[in-house]
């Protein structure tokens, strides 16, 4: 059996624009005999100015917890580790660390089998993985400015996007209508909305359908910003335009209220990237505040956690679209457990995951015709250049 021997941790800063954000963050743990497993924290795991403490965590927490034990065991672990770090009452932050950690598990334990993880998970359901991306506007390369501008204050130039988007093969494609008001982020949260904005989002959706008509569904991502009852209205008022869900409609620390919301509209409402643990998507069902969760390999506790928030959520009928903002083993984690469970919707892909994706691994992720290819190789199918990373490294 494997002993796990040391770990490696990675804290890189993207290339601009920093599609998936601007810091990414790594780890690679090592066993005896020489098998090597890669794990990801998700970004909004707000490590951003602590990448020092990023790494010199994870490297205490394997020398505390993990150092010397046996890699295949990975409920054990991930049970230590959740008890150990959090005492059953987790936070977004130590989740992060947690689910790196059991990524890599899984990963060096598909390589022991010589099999992709999803074979240990239960075998396929799909070897093909529906993605949808957030719009983008590449006419500036050196930030997402552009792509903000064109979410918020120019409907004309976001429905020329989303047609591009569209012909490049997608079916899916994701905008944010109401950060119009960024400066409100450090002083209120949740807001109301006044009309204007309220009217300019509208007209910002009603450009987008009438740019694609019924090529592919809409995705409206709100990021928690605005209280229920604004969420409410700004729902009433775009339901014409069918989209395929309204996320994060409220902040996510109070299921009751967006189950209020999901009950007043008849867009699907979908949240989850910010919550952890089996335990907090469980209430979240019970509550009847989503019909499609969004998990994050990255911070929702792996691939242990998140096998077990699709079963629960089976049992609600809730369909899964895991959540990614960040690099390519969140992504190739998510992929393992798309490929896996019968109530998978769509994946987010930063774009066709490649860019920057490309230039960190050994080998690309594929992008075919609005879908990734699920990897055959063992584990997550997805390796890191150790050297690559060092050359962006934040810590050098």
């Amino acid at each position: 059996m494997p002993k796990l021997s040391n770990v490696r941790a990675f804290a890189i800063e993207t290339a601009p624009p920093h599609k998936g954000g601007l810091r990414w963050y790594f780890l690679k743990l090592e066993t005896e005999d020489g098998l090597e497993g890669w794990g990801e924290t998700a970004v909004l795991a707000s490590f951003y100015g602590l990448e020092k403490g990023y790494e010199a965590l994870v490297q205490d927490i394997f020398n505390t917890h993990l150092k010397g034990e046996e890699a295949l065991d990975r409920e054990r672990l991930y049970h230590n580790l959740y008890r150990k770090l959090t005492q059953l009452h987790p936070d977004y932050f130590t989740f992060g660390l947690i689910s790196a950690f059991d990524t890599a598990l899984w990963d060096i334990c598909g390589k022991y089998f010589n099999t992709p993880v999803y074979n240990l998970l239960g075998g396929t359901c799909r070897d093909r993985i529906r993605t949808y991306t957030y719009i983008y506007d590449d006419s500036d390369q050196t930030s997402l400015r552009a792509t903000a501008v064109a979410w918020t204050a120019n409907p004309e130039r976001l429905g020329e996007l989303a047609a591009e988007y569209v012909e490049q093969g997608f079916t899916g494609l994701k905008f944010d209508p109401l950060i119009q008001n960024k400066e409100k982020l450090d002083i209120q949260m949740p807001w109301d909305l006044p009309q204007s904005e309220l009217g300019m989002a509208e007209r910002t959706v009603a450009a987008v359908r009438e740019a694609i008509g019924d090529k592919a569904d809409i995705l409206i991502g709100t990021h928690g910003q605005i209280t229920p009852s604004a969420a409410i209205r700004f729902a009433k008022r775009i339901e014409a335009y069918d989209p395929l869900w309204l996320e994060e409609p409220c902040p996510p620390e109070n299921c009751e209220e967006m189950a209020r919301v999901a009950a007043a509209t008849s867009i699907p409402v979908s949240t989850g990237e910010r919550l952890v643990t089996p335990h907090e998507f469980q209430r979240l069902f019970a509550a009847g505040a989503c019909a499609i969760a969004q998990p994050d390999m990255g911070s929702a506790g792996g691939i242990t956690a998140v096998k077990k928030i699709a079963a629960l959520a089976e049992t609600y009928y809730v369909l899964m679209a895991p959540h990614v903002w960040g690099g390519p083993i969140i992504t190739a984690a998510a992929l393992q457990i798309d490929a896996c469970i019968p109530n998978f919707l769509i994946q987010e892909s930063i774009g066709k995951s490649d860019g920057f994706f490309n230039e960190i691994l050994k080998e690309p992720l594929v992008w075919e015709e609005g879908d990734l290819l699920v990897p055959t190789s063992p584990g997550i199918g997805a390796e890191l250049n150790e050297s690559v990373l060092e050359q962006y490294r934040v810590n050098k």
